[in-house]
């Protein structure tokens, strides 16, 4: 009975900390001791998109490589503009027969060949974040961040209009929203003993049903034995972060709606801190969800709330398209903040920024026409000096985006000479 109790435990209550839905640990070494180190300051890799593309005739720099003149939507990176690259030229491949709005949000970063997926309507596959993170995510407590900046609480539309992280095809890697849930997330040391009462618990209960079972159902039970020991260690991993935990000076966001500006900065400044502290070396940010027609506020910009998606099927009229670049304008603003806030974090002889590859981008080049050519990137960082910045980088017609993909993929040190439909690294970033 003492056994069919804990049993009882673990299948109600106790099933939901086992599943650690929030935390996505893997054990290994930290590199905190490498912090601040002149050279020795671990990469950092970090993406923040935006939905439904941008006013293209106004977002792109003219001009040649490196003498050009930011557009008024870009003027918010004049700062740090000898610190960021301005990518055109670089496309996706839509597949025919699904949401055009869908497929450029969930497939930005995996970036799948439309014939290479059999099993899903969408040409979706592991994204980017996770095959990074498959390589560096057992040097730090939580292999990846994924947050959104969607505050709506109607479901509008499906998982695949709202989430750009996914472990494969159609396994959504749920993004946090909740400043306070992403603090406690990151922060939080209560939970870790309730998971550690959990795994004990299991742990004991795994070693005295062993004994009972026959060889073959041993070894199949040794492979369950071994996912739970692997959640202990993954919790061991993020004890050892509590003493830098507790030093953080971040207090805990309350329980309020804020302006839209404030609530993408805050989710911000957690993403930094994350970063900066090397609780993980990948996140991703969605700054808002694709087709997502209820009205959203922008306090500062417009007067009342507006439809980002209804707006950029009227770009053609040129209020709207004033409108739409006014919003474009804004999410730049936005980017801006955060690069030149890690720029501010030193880092020995560089900057948090200085040691990180963060892309702005959208999965759409133009929300009127649904094209997939031309999208809007933007890089700040040189991921510890192994390329150029300060460049207006113009590629070749019909360069694939998966080409800065695989490139990022050679920078975090993985050796690998194709991603989904790559044909090379980006050679125009210098690397």
């Amino acid at each position: 009975m003492k056994k069919l109790s804990r049993r009882i435990f673990l299948h109600g209550a106790g099933s939901a900390a086992m599943a650690v839905p929030w935390l996505n640990l893997t054990h290994g070494d930290s590199a905190a001791a490498n912090e601040g180190s002149p050279g020795h300051s671990p990469l950092r890799i970090a993406f923040f998109y935006v939905p439904i593309g941008v006013v293209r005739s106004a977002f792109f720099p003219k001009a040649d490589e490196t003498e050009f003149t930011l557009t008024p939507t870009l003027k918010p990176l004049e700062a740090i503009k000898h610190k960021t690259n301005f990518i055109t030229g670089l496309d996706r491949t839509i597949k025919s027969g699904t949401d055009v709005h869908a497929q450029c949000g969930s497939c930005f970063l995996s970036s799948a060949a439309p014939t290479g997926v059999k099993s899903s309507a969408y040409p979706l596959s592991r994204t980017l974040d996770h095959v990074i993170a498959d390589h560096v995510g057992d040097q730090t407590p939580f292999r990846t961040l994924e947050l959104s900046c969607n505050s709506h609480k109607d479901n509008k539309e499906s998982i695949y209009f709202d989430n750009i992280s996914w472990y494969g095809t159609g396994h959504v890697a749920p993004s946090l929203r909740d400043p306070r849930k992403v603090y406690r997330r990151l922060f939080g040391t209560q939970s870790l003993k309730d998971y550690r009462d959990i795994t004990d618990i299991v742990l004991e209960d795994a070693r005295s049903f062993k004994r009972e079972l026959g060889v073959e159902d041993q070894q199949k039970f040794a492979e369950y034995f071994d996912s739970v020991r692997a959640i202990e260690k993954q919790i061991d991993k993020i004890e050892q972060k509590k003493e830098l935990i507790a030093k953080i000076e971040l207090i805990e966001p309350e329980d309020v709606v804020l302006p839209r500006r404030e609530y993408i900065r805050l989710m911000g400044d957690l993403m930094i801190i994350a970063l900066q502290n090397d609780l993980t070396r990948v996140a991703t940010m969605m700054v808002g969800p694709e087709r997502w027609n209820t009205p959203t506020m922008y306090e500062g910009v417009f007067n009342g709330p507006v439809s980002h998606h209804q707006l950029s099927h009227a770009q053609s009229k040129e209020s709207v398209r004033r409108d739409l670049e006014k919003i474009d304008h804004f999410h730049v603003e936005q980017f801006s903040y955060m690069a030149q806030k890690m720029d501010s974090i030193v880092e020995g002889a560089q900057s948090l920024l200085d040691n990180t590859v963060f892309t702005m981008g959208s999965g759409l080049g133009d929300g009127q026409t649904h094209q997939y050519n031309r999208l809007p990137i933007v890089t700040a960082g040189s991921a510890g000096g192994r390329f150029k910045t300060g460049r207006l980088i113009k590629c070749g017609n019909g360069t694939p985006v998966a080409n800065l993909w695989l490139s990022y993929i050679q920078l975090a040190g993985i050796d690998r000479d194709r991603f989904a439909d790559s044909v090379g690294p980006l050679k125009e970033l210098g690397i």
